[in-house]
């Protein structure tokens, strides 16, 4: 499916001759799904859903990772206490709190991180495929490189180049695989 421009075009109410106030609850229910629906399909539509999905997943998964780290917060601070047997002297709740307040930090860098790669890569996605205008797997693997190159140019053109092909190859590989039930069902013992 190609699209037509980048998409903008579907966040367009749907024509109709009546008013809103002058349609029916189910006819209202029906022109704000396919306004959902349209905007859901827009290039603007898919970028915000995927970095508001990426930062939501990337705070769940920030909490998961530090509520796992076994060490103490040294990097945060501790209020004058800097080694790690000061720390098992302070108060049990103020432990606590400094451990939450870890996890807090690590959880919001998580998702800031999670949701901008997802915002990134989803707006490059769409804008590549409207400007191809194809709906295969060179999507994925131009989006990633892109994404990937553009994260880490910054730390110079070698970074760029190994971000590049890093974040391609993974895409290349989500892709594939979620692709893979497109094609031919594999031969089983159940049809004998």
């Amino acid at each position: 499916m190609g699209y037509n421009g980048f998409g903008l075009e579907h966040t367009i109410a749907p024509p109709t001759y009546k008013p809103f106030r002058e349609l029916s609850q189910i006819e209202q229910s029906e022109r704000g799904a396919q306004m959902m629906i349209g905007f859901m399909s827009s290039c603007p539509g898919k970028t915000v859903v995927s970095g508001v999905t990426g930062f939501s997943l990337g705070g769940v998964l920030g909490l998961f990772m530090a509520s796992m780290a076994y060490d103490t917060p040294l990097h945060s601070p501790l209020s004058g206490v800097a080694s790690v047997g000061k720390i098992a002297e302070i108060p049990m709740t103020q432990q606590i709190k400094l451990q939450f307040a870890d996890m807090g930090k690590r959880s919001y860098s998580s998702a800031k991180n999670f949701g901008y790669m997802g915002l990134i890569y989803a707006g490059v996605e769409c804008v590549v495929e409207s400007v191809r205008a194809k709906s295969d797997i060179y999507n994925g693997l131009w989006a990633g490189c892109l994404t990937g190159g553009g994260l880490a140019y910054k730390n110079g053109p070698q970074a760029a180049l190994v971000g590049c092909a890093g974040f391609a190859a993974f895409s290349l590989a989500i892709d594939t695989y979620m692709n893979s039930e497109n094609g031919k069902p594999t031969e089983n013992d159940f049809n004998d």
